[in-house]
């Protein structure tokens, strides 16, 4: 009996750290995509240095915010993990396509953090994967 309540309260620990760590790349995601969707000066220049049409950007931004949003879900939060790991190797090829490397280490941080908040408060995602001692 005292097992399993010291399970529970591991595993609400886990939940609401994971909770947090999650919060820091929803936010930072969620302004990226709004950013993106206002299109000022400097992200305009962005996708041109990258070599990307400005005609783009609303479209990647609305992929982004969506895709962050299905993260933040906790019923779709796997498939919001997946499509914005997607989004951030597609960043870090962009940025090495464009000769911008020390640029990479960002979106890959960011990705990292993405897996480390579901690994936290998703129980399925840490029995796919489990970390051994």
């Amino acid at each position: 009996m005292q097992s399993d309540m010291q399970t529970n309260s591991v595993s609400k620990k886990m939940v609401w750290a994971g909770r947090i760590v999650s919060a820091l790349p929803i936010l930072l995601l969620l302004l990226d995509g709004i950013m993106k969707l206002r299109k000022p000066e400097s992200v305009v220049q962005g996708f041109i240095q990258l070599g990307y049409s400005p005609d783009l950007i609303v479209g990647i931004g609305i992929a982004l915010i969506a895709s962050t949003v299905l993260y933040a879900i906790p019923q779709t939060s796997v498939l919001g993990a997946i499509l914005l790991t997607g989004y951030l190797g597609g960043a870090v090829a962009s940025h090495l396509r464009a000769g911008q490397g020390p640029l990479m280490g960002g979106p890959i941080l960011v990705a990292v953090v993405v897996w480390l908040g579901l690994w936290l408060r998703d129980r399925r995602v840490r029995h796919l994967i489990p970390l051994r001692s």
